[in-house]
């Protein structure tokens, strides 16, 4: 997959530790030029300087352009520094003043930055909890999202066929009665995460531990997965456009374990008090982004071989947010 993205700024950002001295504060320049659609300048935000960040995974880069597009069109001169490695970076970029705003994912807040161990299942109270958690580190939410990308395990039909595995509870007890046929390949966060495979096999009573585990790239496990020799299980993001694209089954959460992630604008809050506009712009966009949404962006990125920052444009001029650039 292609991006068009400076490999080496990027790893200045990863391995310098988000040091000034790389001068990536203002990143890159937008990958696609974007005129007025029903996004227009806005009195306030015209010239504001605005570097919008993402994660490095195809739908974080995708929510990471759309921003950009948005923010441009609304005026403001905006600088790239999407496709940033993991999420503790991202956040880290954002604390330390190299990322303005960006889109971030509810649980990941709830869980992964504000340590707690147990989620809402709310959505909507689950937002409440960490827009009002996150003040205090100098960071707001606003404009949540419909959409809610939460971790799950997939396999394909064969997997499904062989175990009987329909639910988490039965995958548990396939891993304690035979952990080798419960194999799974995971990501590192995933890994390790207490809303990731520590906690979910807490919550359904089998031994982490006994499970085989194979540590992939998030988009190694979707084809391994299919393919069944490499991964008999895979974690997968329930928005992702390869569950079908590759005809995988999904194991259901028959405890809802797993957080709400749904994706919310999140902006150092300086600039969330100096460019409110941001937050007025930012609404109807989040508001059309459905799980049905972004997981056809998603698919034409990763199964169709399209650019993200061409799907993402796509989408906005679709959505008329805004008309394309001559670019």
């Amino acid at each position: 997959m292609k991006f068009a993205k400076s490999v080496g700024a990027l790893g200045c950002v990863v391995l310098v530790g988000l040091s000034s001295a790389c001068g990536l504060q203002s990143g890159g320049a937008l990958p696609l030029s974007v005129e007025p659609g029903s996004i227009k300048p806005m009195p306030g935000l015209e010239g504001a300087e605005l570097t919008v960040g993402s994660k490095d995974f195809t739908e974080q880069i995708i929510l990471g352009y759309i921003l950009e597009f948005a923010l441009a069109a609304g005026g403001a001169d905006v600088r790239d520094l999407t496709n940033i490695q993991g999420s503790n970076s991202t956040r880290q970029a954002m604390i330390s003043g190299q990322v303005d705003v960006t889109y971030e994912y509810t649980g990941t807040g709830w869980v992964n930055y504000q340590g707690n161990e147990k989620p809402i299942p709310d959505a909507t109270e689950q937002f409440v909890a960490v827009r009002d958690a996150d003040v205090a580190n100098g960071i707001t939410w606003v404009n949540p999202a419909p959409m809610d990308n939460t971790y799950a395990l997939a396999m394909n039909q064969q997997t499904a066929d062989a175990t009987g595995v329909k639910t988490l509870s039965d995958y548990a007890a396939l891993a304690n009665s035979d952990p080798a046929a419960a194999q799974t390949c995971v990501e590192s966060e995933f890994n390790s995460r207490q809303d990731g495979f520590p906690g979910m096999a807490a919550t359904y009573g089998f031994d982490a531990a006994a499970v085989p585990r194979e540590i992939l790239q998030t988009g190694i496990i979707y084809q391994a997965t299919a393919d069944g020799s490499q991964c008999k299980f895979g974690e997968v993001f329930t928005t992702d456009g390869r569950i079908k694209g590759l005809n995988l089954v999904l194991v259901d959460d028959d405890k809802a374990f797993f957080p709400r992630y749904n994706a919310t604008v999140v902006m150092r809050s300086p600039i969330a008090e100096q460019y409110p506009q941001i937050a007025e712009i930012t609404a109807p966009i989040s508001a059309a982004l459905t799980n049905d949404e972004i997981t056809e962006l998603n698919k034409q990125v990763d199964v169709d071989g399209r650019e993200p920052a061409d799907v993402a444009r796509d989408w906005m001029v679709k959505e008329g947010f805004v008309t394309a650039g001559s670019d």
